[in-house]
């Protein structure tokens, strides 16, 4: 019997290593990028396991929003509440031609500290197969903040671009995205539960100037308006998902989160006399498709896998389009596959380490990057390690440090026809750091 067992255990781990190493070498051979304006995780916890959750149920915050079923497998009800900070860091180079001769500048943001908050709760009841969940977060945003910058053509004032190019002058934009998710799942049978509950969203979109809407001066170049002056806008849609375990350390899920329809956001802003205009704006959140697998048998460790896929390409708001004014309907975002690998190790009854890697298929392409610069969302490959300290009382202390590395990406102005400027370039860098805190109660 013991020999059988061995066999057994040796063969599933060849497997989740064979599996695991195929992953990485697809992944790393393509042209990865950011998972689009969606976050990789949505607790400290879960970004250090690489954003996976569909079938590894370790945290309430990342079994909440990534897999509701999952939220059946934890071993006890859980209360967390967690906060990151995140330090992003872009730089937008562009290259005009003037009667001058060819001029490039290069301009840094100053973003600043992007918060992240988190809470999540799941409640099991013993004899039940019941588990209830409610999780609140923030899964996307963005923000960038260059100055007016008459060096750097992209960047150069408005009104008076010695260029004849489109221009932003000082661009700031910033995008924040919170979701409440309240979820119940059955447990079935003893292997297999089923989740689901609707999910409610709310955003802000703050630009300045607003590219995205129409101008306020036809050009050429255009000029644009401030996109100020809005509120937080409201959407909604749903989510389900399904958990399996087996009697050999292994485990997998599925999910489905429906687009998150909203309504349009809308501003108070002015034309160029300073009169009152109102602009609105259709944006959605994308379709989600899940699925993961974990697996226990080695011994203190616990290795899991995520696969996603982002369906930017048809929501609106991301997809590609323009009005008959000629303006973005979009951000001309192609629908992405994401990976994301974790690892937990448990070091002591009380400390339990973990790591993860992200790698991402790239949302934006060449033509793309113009309508981006507010938007520099390209990040290739993401680590993330975490940590946390379980007192006696079931309180546990965790902490997360992720890393996402740099990336660039360049391509042409375009014109209000969507075609390339000759001589033209604009060049995204970005990268990013991020450091958060989770305190948790076990009960």
């Amino acid at each position: 019997m013991s020999n059988s067992g061995n066999t057994h255990f040796g063969r599933s781990q060849r497997i989740f290593i064979a599996v695991a190493l195929t992953l990485v070498l697809t992944f790393i051979g393509s042209d990865a990028l950011a998972q689009g304006v969606l976050l990789r995780g949505v607790s400290p916890v879960n970004e250090s396991m690489g954003g996976c959750a569909t079938a590894c149920p370790i945290d309430a915050a990342g079994s909440l929003y990534w897999n509701p079923a999952a939220i059946s497998g934890m071993a006890s009800s859980d209360m967390s509440f967690g906060f990151g900070m995140l330090l992003p860091k872009s730089t937008v180079t562009s290259t005009a031609p003037t009667g001058a001769g060819i001029v490039t500048g290069s301009t840094e943001s100053e973003a600043g500290a992007v918060p992240a908050p988190s809470m999540a709760l799941v409640r099991k009841t013993p004899g039940s197969r019941w588990t209830m969940g409610l999780g609140m977060f923030a899964v996307g945003g963005s923000r960038v903040n260059y100055p007016s910058d008459p060096t750097n053509p992209i960047l150069a004032p408005q009104g008076s671009n010695p260029f004849g190019l489109p221009s932003f002058g000082r661009l700031s934009c910033e995008v924040e995205i919170l979701q409440v998710n309240p979820v119940v799942s059955y447990q079935v049978t003893d292997h297999l539960a089923i989740g689901f509950g609707p999910t409610i969203s709310m955003g802000k979109i703050v630009a300045m100037p607003f590219y995205l809407g129409p101008p306020t001066v036809a050009g050429p170049p255009p000029q644009f308006a401030s996109g100020v002056g809005t509120r937080w806008t409201w959407g909604g849609g749903f989510q389900l998902g399904a958990y399996y375990t087996t009697d050999n350390d292994w485990h997998f899920g599925a999910s489905f989160k429906s687009p998150q329809w909203c309504e349009p956001f809308r501003y108070n802003t002015e034309d160029a006399a300073g009169n009152p205009q109102h602009v609105e704006f259709d944006v959605d959140l994308p379709l989600i498709l899940s699925f993961g697998t974990a697996y226990s048998g080695f011994d203190r460790w616990t290795l899991a896998c995520d696969l996603r896929w982002f369906d930017y390409a048809n929501t609106t708001g991301f997809g590609f389009g323009r009005n008959s004014l000629g303006v973005a309907k979009g951000l001309d975002w192609n629908s992405v596959m994401s990976m994301g690998l974790g690892a937990q190790y448990q070091l002591t009854d009380a400390v339990s380490l973990r790591m993860g890697y992200i790698f991402n298929e790239n949302p934006v392409d060449t033509m793309a990057v113009f309508g981006n610069v507010g938007s520099p969302l390209i990040i290739k490959h993401c680590l993330t390690m975490g940590m946390s300290y379980a007192f006696d009382n079931n309180w546990v202390l965790s902490s997360t440090y992720v890393h996402a590395f740099k990336e660039s990406i360049t391509g042409p102005y375009v014109d209000g026809s969507h075609n390339p400027i000759a001589g033209t370039s604009v060049t995204l860098d970005a990268e990013a750091d991020t450091l958060a805190f989770q305190v948790s109660k076990r009960f």
